[in-house]
């Protein structure tokens, strides 16, 4: 069983920053994609920003070049690195992965979230 467990959420006034954590465990024969997305009260889920295996990484527009999202693949982990926080950002944060548990076959996993949010 893979398990996605995040950290780094909580309370940051609009301007500031925050990094979020999110490490992958259990067993893991490879992984991937990492990525982060967010749900806000009244919206659907959305993609914040992802990375591969190989490093190449997306974000949405919303947030280009304010967030920075990076991975340790040693520690199966990702980061997102959030500049410029603006109220907007606020929602809850999903980590999402896509792992081999065990050399077969592919499987979607997600975290538990984390809540963000950001006072005006």
């Amino acid at each position: 069983q893979v398990q996605l467990v995040e950290s780094g959420g909580g309370l940051v006034q609009a301007g500031g920053s925050l990094r979020l954590s999110c490490a992958a465990s259990g067993r893991i024969f490879s992984i991937r994609a990492m990525n982060w997305y967010r749900q806000a009260p009244g919206k659907q889920r959305e993609l914040v920003a992802g990375i591969t295996s190989g490093g190449s990484t997306n974000y949405a527009d919303s947030v280009k070049g304010r967030f920075t999202i990076s991975r340790d693949n040693a520690k199966n982990t990702v980061y997102l690195q959030m500049n410029s926080l603006k109220p907007e950002d606020t929602a809850v944060y999903y980590c999402f992965s896509i792992v081999n548990p065990d050399g077969m076959g592919w499987r979607t996993y997600w975290g538990q979230g984390t809540q963000v949010t950001v006072s005006s």
